[in-house]
């Protein structure tokens, strides 16, 4: 009788292996856990496993807020100059600008506009931390500024998405008289009886948050969000002290009485809603 044919080992296999699909996996800086990055998209870019809110564009945050079709931007055309013939480590601004707008697709750190959140009418204002990590700049606080007009002419309420690293370097003092520009057109709203709405997200900090991002008539935070002036490690080099657990999160600023609520990304619309309806807006 024949012998059987045994299967025979040649070793480890020289092939090449398969390439996991790239962009397939996503590490949440929150639990640091890998999840799809499907099942967060799909999640209004929330963790689903400990609700971090990861960053997002303006456009997605537009998306995500209003009610679809309904914003209608104003001031596309505005883009930032160089007036301080800014160099940088080999770079100018102006070729800076150039290559923010491609990697972004947008042109400026803000978008404008009029738009409706369930119903409600309102003028809109949402910063882009995929520009400049959303500095404030020239442009920033003219078109901030200009929002506010419209507020007023149209006599609707202000919501203002706030997600920035401050005032913009590039811009130096043009940058910095920014702050007393926009707080003085926050003034002017609140004189002509208003409703400014503010949205902290991740991060608010440096010249935005010591101008127009604290002085809403409501100040909401999304959960977890980097909110204040200067960062932790300078704070904590300059005073000499340890500083308290959680310092500068959402969490913290409302214990201490900065903002008035922390309100989920999913929750976003219906609260904004409410507080147009509560404020008879």
């Amino acid at each position: 009788m024949a012998k059987s044919a045994k299967s025979k080992w040649d070793g480890f296999s020289l092939k090449p292996r398969k390439d996991m699909p790239e962009g397939l996996w996503l590490k949440c800086p929150g639990c640091e856990h890998m999840i799809y990055k499907s099942s967060a998209e799909n999640n209004m870019h929330v963790c689903p496993q400990c609700n971090h809110h990861f960053r997002i564009g303006a456009d997605t945050r537009i998306r995500y807020l209003v009610d679809e079709g309904t914003f209608e931007e104003q001031l596309t055309d505005l883009t930032s100059n160089d007036p301080l013939n800014f160099e940088f480590r080999g770079t100018t601004y102006k070729e800076r600008l150039k290559d923010e707008e491609q990697k972004s697709g947008v042109k400026e750190a803000i978008h404008i506009g009029k738009a409706f959140v369930k119903g409600r009418g309102l003028i809109l204002a949402v910063m882009d931390p995929n520009f400049l990590m959303g500095s404030m700049g020239a442009v920033v606080g003219e078109k901030f500024c200009a929002a506010i007009e419209m507020a007023i002419e149209q006599k609707l309420p202000l919501v203002a998405v706030i997600c920035s690293g401050g005032a913009r370097m590039h811009e130096s003092v043009v940058a910095v008289q920014q702050m007393a520009k926009t707080s003085a057109a926050v003034a002017k709203l609140n004189q002509a009886k208003g409703l400014y709405i503010a949205v902290l997200t991740d991060p608010t900090t440096g010249g935005v948050t010591a101008s127009f991002a604290m002085l809403g008539d409501i100040t909401i935070a999304e959960p977890g969000a980097l909110i204040g002036f200067t960062g932790r490690r300078v704070i904590a080099e300059t005073i000499k002290v340890e500083l308290p657990e959680g310092f500068q999160t959402a969490e913290f600023m409302l214990e201490h009485g900065f903002i008035d609520m922390i309100v989920e990304r999913k929750e976003l619309r219906s609260e904004i809603a409410r507080l147009i309806d509560y404020c008879k807006k």
